[in-house]
C-alpha cells in the first residue's frame, strides 16, 4: 500500500544529471491510496488512506539504486461510512491501536520504460510484512508553479490478498483481493 510509486517513477524521470541521490519528501495533502473490494457480488466498495510521511532517495546516475520509504496511520482510513470504518478497526480486521502504522520500504527498482518502473518493497500491514510489487508511472516532474521548487507526481497500482495480512474475514463472500490505486506528490527537500 503504500505508495511508493515514487522511487520507480523517479528512477525513470527525465531530470538533469545529479552527482548523488537527492531527497524528496511526500506531500501529505496530495498523496493517497484508494482501495476497493467486491462485496457479496453486489457492489464494489471503496476506501482511502491518507496522511503519508516518507522520503525518496533519487539517484539519477544509477536509478536502480534509488529508494523510497513511506508510512501512514491505519486509522487514517476513510470509508465514507462511520460504522464500516469502525468495523475495519475492530478485532474482525485490524484491531488497530492509535499509533499503528502501515509502512513500505523499497528493496529494488526495475525501470520498465521512459516513465514506468516496477518497485519491489516490503509492505508491513497489520503486523505482517510481505514483499509487494508496485506498477509505477511518472505523471509529471518539474518546478511547482506555486512552490517554486522541483516537484514530482506519480501513480501506481498493485493488488493485495487480505488473508496474507490476517485480514481475511468474510472471504470469499467479501473478496480476498483488494486493488490499490496510489497517487502521490513529492517535493525536493530543502
Amino acid at each position: 500500500m503504500k505508495s511508493l510509486a515514487f522511487a520507480a517513477a523517479l528512477a525513470a524521470a527525465p531530470f538533469a544529471a545529479f552527482a548523488e541521490a537527492e531527497t524528496y519528501t511526500l506531500d501529505p495533502s496530495h498523496s493517497q491510496v484508494v482501495f476497493n473490494y467486491e462485496h457479496l457480488g453486489f457492489s464494489t466498495t471503496y476506501g482511502m488512506f491518507s496522511g503519508f510521511e516518507g522520503t525518496i532517495q533519487f539517484d539519477q546516475e544509477d536509478p536502480a539504486a534509488s529508494s523510497v520509504e513511506v508510512s501512514f496511520p491505519v486509522k487514517s482510513m476513510i470509508t465514507g461510512w462511520e460504522a464500516r470504518t469502525g468495523h475495519f478497526m475492530s478485532g474482525d480486521f485490524f484491531d488497530a491501536s492509535d499509533d499503528e502504522m502501515v509502512t513500505f520500504a523499497s528493496t529494488g527498482i526495475e525501470v520498465t520504460g521512459d516513465t514506468t518502473a516496477n518497485i519491489t518493497g516490503d509492505l508491513t500491514l497489520n503486523g505482517v510484512t510481505k514483499s509487494v510489487v508496485l506498477d509505477a508511472q511518472l505523471n509529471q516532474a518539474g518546478d511547482h508553479p506555486m512552490e517554486g521548487k522541483p516537484w514530482a507526481g506519480f501513480s501506481a497500482t498493485t493488488t493485495l490478498i487480505r488473508s496474507d495480512y490476517n485480514l481475511g474475514a468474510f472471504a470469499p463472500y467479501v473478496s480476498d483481493e483488494v486493488e490499490l490505486f496510489i497517487s502521490i506528490e513529492a517535493m525536493k527537500a530543502d
